[in-house]
């Protein structure tokens, strides 16, 4: 990419106006009260010529960072109609458009190759049968939002045409289909001033009166944070992501240093969320959590027709949802990253702050910091409500968890005390999204525990408590390691609760359930893969090894 010029725009010269416009007679100046007038007023002239009045965006869109799914990570140029209309169904049925996702976008690859007769862009007729004002208004009729794409440049980055020198006509195309989302990258820019460019096509679609939000594809260049919230509702600050770890860890280290520049109605950007693209399901909750903690924008980038219940259970988790979309609008910041032990706090607009303990290493760590430290006001005890696990847990001000290799543990922390001990859930499994469970509403010591469809029944009414036991049916029976097992493989039973150790249960931090007597996970028998997840897949003892057939939360 050809390095942009980075000349300075030059200030417009007010016309002249005749003396007799003006309808009075201009006596001229003397001296001596003309260099006073200079002497007063250098400042102020020196003052407007040195620094350019901000322009603020203030269209009133984003307020909170926007949420939705775009096409380009799992399907790069392969996108069409069907492919968008069946994924905006799936946001409704799935109950993710409930959860906030609303905005269905299309990337690059959408357009024929090239211009109409009138220099209109043209949608390819193949992908797009109905054009994109037909995409546009099945997807409105679900209640979502349409997004699309364009490039900066005379053309896209896979080559069709761009919107260089023909933003208005763009925007007037955009805003006549029915789009309600500008994504807008970068390539084959000729060289022309980032400002300039972006500039262009926020009056265009300021222009066409359709609100539009206009996020700006931008890489990070030209220190984009800067002027960004002048521009647009959002702004990358990084270069692509993709599905690896290491990608996600860089575009993480870019965009939380940025902070300051973020808000409502202006978000940095640190890219799509790979959540369900070949991660491990601890790094996939990971990116998550970072991204919530940093107000970035959610925008899928996997194929959610086919994902997973562990996908799924990360995109629709409301209480990390919530952190994201506050109204308060602050990033969250960084206030420790000692040897890649990450600590990040967020203020809530309740007054509650986020707390994120994330670990870069690729093995288990404590990470600990202060409730003090994370901006709380002094208070007697403090409640830390696991945003994953949805356990809740009592303190004095100490912070701390047991994180895993490339994890996360996020709190919600406010004064006050709480405790999950006592109180009766649902035990849900994230790689299946069922519920723990005695198999056929039996009580009998024995019984086999597995997972079912939730359906709020005694048997799958689960008590915490304080001795660290699991009980069901109104707290007569427990969960139980058969023959006080202790290798893997043990299968979890119900049993008379007798205060044994095999009936003895830690809900950690990091979303596990171990035995206190084995030190081995809660485990849905089969691992991670779909067929170990049916109904009635049974529970055991395994070596915990951060799967989603592991990871638990309470209902």
């Amino acid at each position: 990419m050809t390095p942009p010029n980075r000349s300075r725009r030059r200030p417009v010269a007010a016309a002249p106006v005749a003396a007799s416009a003006l309808g009075a007679t201009v006596r001229p100046l003397s001296a001596t009260v003309t260099l006073s007038l200079l002497l007063v007023l250098a400042p102020v002239l020196l003052l407007f010529a040195g620094a350019p009045q901000a322009r603020a965006l203030d269209n009133g869109l984003a307020r909170t960072p926007p949420m939705g799914w775009n096409d380009w990570n799992a399907f790069g140029c392969n996108v069409t109609e069907q492919l968008v209309e069946q994924t905006a169904d799936y946001l409704v049925s799935s109950g993710l458009k409930d959860d906030g996702y609303t905005y269905v976008n299309i990337d690059d690859c959408w357009m024929s190759a090239s211009r109409d007769a009138n220099g209109n862009l043209v949608p390819d007729p193949a992908k797009f049968p109905d054009g994109i004002s037909g995409v546009a208004a099945y997807v409105h009729s679900k209640g979502l939002k349409l997004g699309i794409y364009e490039s900066a440049g005379t053309a896209t980055c896979a080559g069709y045409p761009g919107s260089l020198n023909h933003e208005q006509q763009d925007a007037d195309s955009f805003a006549a289909w029915g789009v309600d989302y500008l994504k807008y990258d970068n390539c084959n820019n000729q060289g022309v001033p980032y400002q300039q460019r972006y500039d262009a096509m926020r009056d265009a679609l300021a222009a066409t009166g359709r609100p539009i939000v206009f996020s700006m594809c931008e890489w990070g260049d030209d220190s984009v944070w800067t002027w960004g919230a002048a521009t647009g509702n959002l702004w990358r600050t990084t270069g692509d992501i993709n599905a690896s770890f290491s990608s996600m860890l860089s575009n993480f280290h870019t965009n939380v240093g940025l902070a300051q520049y973020a808000g409502p109605g202006a978000w940095n950007d640190p890219d799509m969320l790979e959540v369900g693209n070949g991660m491990s399901f601890t790094e996939d909750r990971s990116e998550f959590s970072l991204w919530a903690e940093m107000a970035a924008p959610l925008i899928s980038g996997t194929d959610l027709r086919s994902a997973s219940a562990a996908t799924l259970s990360l995109y629709g988790d409301k209480d990390v949802i919530a952190v994201d979309q506050d109204s308060l609008g602050k990033q969250g910041t960084e206030i420790s990253s000692s040897g890649g032990l990450d600590v990040l706090t967020k203020p809530l607009s309740n007054g509650d702050v986020a707390v994120t303990l994330f670990n870069e290493n690729s093995s288990a760590a404590t990470i600990s910091t202060t409730a003090s430290a994370a901006g709380l006001p002094a208070a007697a005890s403090y409640t830390l409500d696991n945003l994953w696990s949805h356990t809740k847990a009592t303190t004095s001000g100490a912070v701390s968890a047991t994180v895993p290799a490339h994890g996360t543990v996020m709190y919600r922390i406010s004064a006050g005390s709480a405790t999950t001990t006592g109180t009766t859930h649902p035990l849900i499994g994230a790689s299946s999204n069922r519920c723990v469970d005695a198999y056929d509403n039996q009580t009998a010591a024995g019984t086999k525990m597995e997972i079912w469809d939730c359906g709020g029944g005694a048997n799958q009414a689960v008590t915490p408590t304080a001795a660290g036991e699991l009980r069901l049916y109104n707290g007569t029976q427990c969960l139980d390691a058969d023959g006080n097992g202790t290798s893997a493989g043990t299968a979890v039973q119900l049993w008379s609760c007798n205060g044994g150790a095999n009936q003895q249960w830690k809900l950690n931090p990091d979303g596990t359930v171990t035995g206190v007597q084995s030190g081995l996970c809660l485990d849905v028998t089969g691992g991670d893969q779909a067929s170990g997840n049916v109904n009635g897949t049974a529970l055991e003892l395994w070596t915990c090894n951060g799967g989603a057939n592991q990871q638990w939360r309470l209902g």
